[in-house]
């Protein structure tokens, strides 16, 4: 079973899938962090972020990651707290757009689920 929780930052959207997942004893999987941490690395390199392709490709190449602890990384750093920056919450939609990301992502997902 999957279940997702949509809304806009700050909303609580990941208290509530945690407790939820913890609740129901489900895998909890916080797929915006991923999309944040993608757009941290490509800020993090000074990539363009309008190439679709390009970050997709960043994406595949590095791929996010969650420890036991369920801290973030990626291209081997802890960005757990780095990608809550509101730097990164303003550009994570210009990285979501791209389809080319979003099959990349879902992807990982998969193999992460």
């Amino acid at each position: 079973m999957i279940v997702a929780i949509d809304g806009p930052a700050g909303a609580g959207k990941s208290t509530v899938a945690r407790a939820l997942a913890e609740r129901l004893s489900f895998r909890y999987l916080d797929t915006g962090a991923m999309y944040r941490a993608l757009t941290w690395l490509a800020m993090y390199r000074g990539l363009d972020l309008s190439v679709g392709d390009v970050l997709a490709e960043l994406a595949r190449a590095e791929p996010v990651t969650f420890d036991v602890e369920g801290r973030v990384w990626i291209g081997g750093k802890d960005v757990t707290s780095s990608i809550r920056d509101q730097r990164i919450d303003r550009m994570v939609p210009v990285v979501a757009r791209h389809s080319a990301v979003r099959e990349v992502m879902r992807e990982r997902q998969r193999e992460l689920g």
